[in-house]
C-alpha cells in the first residue's frame, strides 16, 4: 500500500466542493461532524456509510474534503453515468461504476476499488447497496470487509442522519432550509489477512447500528411522532422495517435474475457489498 502522502484534490474536485459548499450555505444546512479523527490523514481506508438519502455521498465527503483536504472514490450504480443531471458529477469525482446485475461487472468494480485503496485512496461504499426505506440498516454485504482485507486497510464506519428529510426514495424531494444534519465517524475496524469476512461484516453491522442509534437519539430536532423521516422504532411514520427487508430481498433477487450467471449471488462471501449509492 502506498501511504507516502495524502492524495491531492484535483481541480475538478475543487469545483465540486465549491458547488456543494455554496449550496449548503444558501440552504443554511447545519452540518455537525463528529469523530473525523478516525479517518486516516494519509493512506487508504474504506468508509462504510448508511444509505438513507440521495445525498449521502455529499454528507460523507463534506468534512473529508473540507478539513482533511482529501478526495474520495465512491462506488455508484452504473446508471448514473448516463444521467444528464448527475453523470458529470460521478465522472468528475472519479467514482467507480457498479453494475449490480452482472457478476463480472461487480467483480471488476471490486478490483478497481481494491486497487484504489492500495494506491492510498479513500473509498466510500454503502454496504446496504440501496436506500433503506425504513431508515434502519438493511443487511450489509461483505464487499467492504473483502476490499479492506485484500488492500490491507481499515474500515471506518459512518452514520449520517437528517438529509433523508429532504431527499430520499419515496419521500418528498424538497430542499429544506436550516436543516440539521449529523455525520459521525466511528472507530476503525481492522481486518486481518486471515479474518472471516462474514464475522467482520457482523462487527461492522453492530458498530454502524450503534452509531446510527446515537445520531438518531441526539438529533437536534428529535424524533417527532408520526414524522415520515423518523423510523417506526422511534414512533415515526417511516415504513415498517420488516416490510423494507422483504422488499429488499425481492429487489436483490431481481438483480440476480438480470444476470443468469448469478446463481450463487446470495453467497455472503461474494463482493456484492461493492454496490454504491442507489
Amino acid at each position: 500500500m502506498d501511504d507516502t502522502g495524502p492524495r491531492q484534490l484535483t481541480w475538478r474536485w475543487r469545483v465540486l466542493a465549491a458547488i456543494i459548499i455554496l449550496a449548503v450555505r444558501v440552504l443554511r444546512w447545519r452540518i455537525e461532524v463528529q469523530g473525523l479523527e478516525h479517518v486516516p490523514a494519509r493512506g487508504g481506508a474504506v468508509l462504510a456509510f448508511n444509505h438513507h438519502s440521495y445525498v449521502d455521498f455529499m454528507m460523507v465527503g463534506w468534512p473529508i474534503v473540507r478539513q482533511r483536504r482529501r478526495p474520495m472514490r465512491f462506488l455508484a450504480k452504473r446508471e448514473i453515468w448516463s444521467s444528464r443531471k448527475g453523470g458529470w458529477v460521478v465522472r468528475w469525482a472519479g467514482a467507480i461504476p457498479v453494475d449490480r446485475g452482472s457478476d463480472s461487472a461487480r467483480e471488476a468494480a471490486f478490483e478497481a476499488a481494491t486497487q484504489a485503496l492500495q494506491a492510498g485512496d479513500l473509498v466510500a461504499v454503502a454496504p446496504e447497496q440501496t436506500i433503506s426505506p425504513s431508515f434502519e440498516l438493511l443487511p450489509l454485504r461483505t464487499g467492504a470487509a473483502r476490499m479492506a482485507q485484500q488492500a490491507g486497510v481499515p474500515i471506518v464506519p459512518v452514520a449520517g442522519w437528517g438529509s433523508q428529510r429532504a431527499l430520499t426514495k419515496g419521500g418528498t424531494k424538497r430542499l429544506i432550509r436550516k436543516l440539521p444534519v449529523t455525520v459521525r465517524f466511528g472507530d476503525a475496524v481492522h481486518v486481518g489477512p486471515d479474518d472471516d469476512v462474514v464475522e467482520v461484516t457482523e462487527e461492522l453491522t453492530r458498530r454502524m447500528t450503534r452509531l446510527l442509534h446515537e445520531v438518531q437519539d441526539t438529533y437536534p430536532d428529535g424524533a417527532p411522532p408520526g414524522a415520515r423521516w423518523v423510523p417506526a422504532r422511534l414512533g415515526g411514520g417511516a415504513p415498517d422495517h420488516a416490510e423494507g427487508l422483504r422488499e429488499h430481498t425481492e429487489r436483490e433477487r431481481g438483480w440476480t435474475r438480470s444476470d443468469p450467471r448469478s446463481a450463487d449471488s446470495e453467497d455472503p462471501g461474494r463482493p456484492d457489498g461493492a454496490a454504491g449509492p442507489a
